[in-house]
């Protein structure tokens, strides 16, 4: 079996006596989606949280790319190549989309915000933003501000700049949120090419993209994790058809 890039091991977060991350195991492996499921307040969003960095587990290790990370903070994580994105967006709205990849490639080189230089000029910034903008499927809207942008669009800059920081695996929060039934569509086609760039940690309420999408899916329930497998073993298990799809056999 692949080794996972994102391995997560007997995580636990407890808020006082409240139990929201339940002794949760999973792992990411190249190539894949693994989809997150569950009723609101299932915790998704703080074991989310842990993974990225804002939050500290309770107990439980949290491995990415072979290397314990559970002391590492947020930006270092980013640094490492994991990628987050849709909870907050990083977009600076009145900068085209190009732009806006130069600035994430800036900060991977670890240059200064050239802002009083012709950096549109600058090749060895504008070439890879353009390659990157390419992989996406934007490079035609290159310059157009990302405040232009549509909301699928938005998505698709924000994976940008997570792949011109060098990010190596994504968690992805709900990318669907906002979006009516032709943009998810749309989104869905995205993110199916996207695994081939890196694998995806996917949190989404959209059955049907989570369905089309998925390798594996983990359904977690109350902070527990109560089923992981394929969507077939996922649509059949009788737990999960009781406690979150409102089936009963």
């Amino acid at each position: 079996m692949t080794e996972p890039l994102l391995d997560i091991r007997n995580l636990c977060k407890n808020f006082g006596a409240l139990k929201a991350t339940d002794n949760v195991s999973l792992d990411l492996r190249p190539g894949e989606i693994h989809a997150l499921i569950g009723p609101n307040g299932a915790g998704k969003t703080t074991l989310i949280h842990q993974i990225a960095g804002t939050l500290q587990p309770s107990s439980g290790t949290i491995r990415f790319l072979g290397r314990d990370i559970g002391g590492m903070s947020m930006p270092g994580r980013t640094r490492l190549g994991l990628g987050r994105t849709f909870q907050i967006s990083s977009l600076t709205l009145e900068f085209s989309a190009l732009r806006n990849v130069m600035l994430a490639l800036q900060a991977r080189q670890g240059s200064s915000f050239r802002f009083f230089r012709p950096v549109m000029r600058d090749r060895s910034l504008t070439d890879p933003a353009y390659e990157t903008l390419e992989r996406v499927g934007l490079h035609e809207r290159a310059m157009v501000a990302a405040g232009e942008l549509s909301h699928g669009e938005r998505r698709q800059l924000e994976i940008a700049i997570a792949l011109a920081l060098g990010s190596k695996a994504f968690l992805l929060d709900e990318p669907m949120a906002g979006m009516d039934s032709e943009g998810s569509q749309a989104l869905t086609r995205f993110l199916d090419g996207l695994r081939r760039e890196a694998p995806i940690l996917l949190v989404e309420h959209d059955m049907d993209a989570v369905f089309a999408l998925a390798d594996r899916i983990s359904v977690l329930v109350y902070g527990r994790v109560i089923a992981t497998g394929t969507v077939e073993e996922i649509r059949r298990d009788p737990e999960v058809r009781h406690a979150y799809l409102g089936e009963d056999d």
